[in-house]
Parts: structure tokens; sequence; C-alpha cells
């Protein structure tokens, strides 16, 4: 067992829950942030019985970045890893027309993330230690007509999370990037989502936990995702504009 302690933002989530579960049975202290946290009550009992980890729950909303520094200090303790699970797909088509839904995705995705872990990457700068994730995605890697207002915010993440790493190199802090694909949670329920590519969240668990006893810095969850956005990003744009992606 560790004494260190995983903190999760986002912790409501079908993906941050199966991280909450790999982690517990590690023998991790647990603390699961997010609004309302009321509402993982179940999940502070459930995780607290099952492995026999302390669990806390704390208030956190990612949209109110001015809150973000006060988060920080009220923790009972800094933990050693930050994993943000935070994202919202948001609607395409809605985003289009409507700014304030627009803004909204723009928002859950690269603003309130980034600025949530800034904070964490100054936190654990100073102490010399620690490990700060963050889950983007493969959308990110160019954009297409079906999310790109998705995909624009997850690029900018993805492009953030690589700025921190190269600034906090050197000084005890390591930065991984998540790039799931497509994952079977509530968020995609509906989606025909090929079995090929698609991951559930225990897969993209188990990859955050083997990242970050690996240092690794990019990984992709489902690894033939690497070589499918790979080809993409090479297809000449004259072409790539004409196809529905």
């Amino acid at each position: 067992m560790t004494a260190s302690g995983v903190l999760i933002l986002g912790a409501n989530s079908d993906i941050a829950r199966a991280v909450a579960h790999v982690y517990g049975a590690a023998g991790y202290p647990l603390m699961l942030a997010g609004r309302a946290p009321e509402r993982f009550a179940p999940d502070m009992s459930d995780l607290h019985l099952r492995y026999g980890v302390p669990v806390t729950v704390h208030g956190f909303d990612v949209l109110e970045t001015d809150s973000h520094a006060a988060f920080v200090a009220s923790l009972p303790v800094l933990p050693e890893i930050v994993i943000c699970a935070v994202g919202l797909l948001g609607i395409q088509a809605q985003a289009e027309t409507d700014a304030d839904h627009m803004s909204l995705v723009l928002r859950s995705n690269l603003e309130g993330p980034a600025s949530a872990l800034s904070q964490f990457a100054a936190a654990f700068e100073d102490r010399g230690s620690g490990v700060l994730v963050g889950i983007s995605s493969v959308a990110g890697e160019r954009g297409r007509a079906s999310n790109y207002t998705y995909g624009a915010a997850k690029a900018g993440f993805t492009a953030f999370l690589s700025g921190l790493r190269n600034r906090l190199a050197g000084k005890g802090v390591h930065v991984v990037t998540v790039l799931p694909g497509y994952v079977a949670t509530r968020m995609t329920e509906g989606m025909a989502l090929p079995a090929l590519l698609t991951a559930q969240p225990e897969d993209v668990a188990r990859a955050i936990r083997l990242a970050v006893d690996t240092q690794r810095n990019i990984v992709h969850v489902r690894p033939i995702w690497a070589v499918i956005m790979g080809v993409i990003r090479l297809i000449p744009e004259p072409l790539f504009k004409r196809m529905k992606l």
C-alpha cells in the first residue's frame, strides 16, 4: 500500500469511476472531486468498503476558474497524483449556431481543465514531486466536421499538456496525456461505435495507471488510434475537406 493520494477531478464520469477502482484496488487513498459532491456518497462508501482505503469527497466546479486556487488550498493534503477526467462532448450542430453552447464545450474541455491543472502544477513544482494526468482526445488531432468544436478544445488541451510537460521537465513533476479514442460510456451511449476501436472505461483506467507507473508521456489507450490519426493527419487538405468524417 502506498501513502500517496490520488485526486480525481470530474469524479462522476464513467472513466473517473473506473480510475477510482483501479487505484483503490492498489491501496491508494482517494479524493473524489466534482460538482454536487453529495452524489459521490455511494461511490465513497463502496470504494472504502471494497478496498479499505480512505476516501474523501470535495466540491469542485471546473467552470468556476476563479475558485481553483482556493480549491487547491482547501484540500486536507496535497495529492501525489491528479487525474483530470472532466469533459463535455456537446452537440456540434448546436455549437454552430449557439454561442453559449460553443463556449460551454470549449470551457469544459480546455479552459477549465487547464486552469485547474495549472494550480496543481505550481503546487507540485514547489514541492518537487507529483503527477498530472489529463484525459484529452484523438478528436484534437485534426478538425473534422462532425465534432470540430469539441476537437478544437481537445487540441488546445493536448497542446497545453505538452507545454506543461516541457515546462516541468526536470522539476520532479510528470505530465501524462491520455488519448482514449472511442470509449463506451454514458457520454457515447446510443452511438454506433466500432468494437475494434472502442475501449471500456476500465481499459482507460488501467492505461492511466501503467503510464503513471512507467513515466510515459502520451498514451493511446487503443494503439491502433495512433496509426489511424497518423494517416488522417497526412491527408492533403484539398482532399480532406471533401471527406465526410
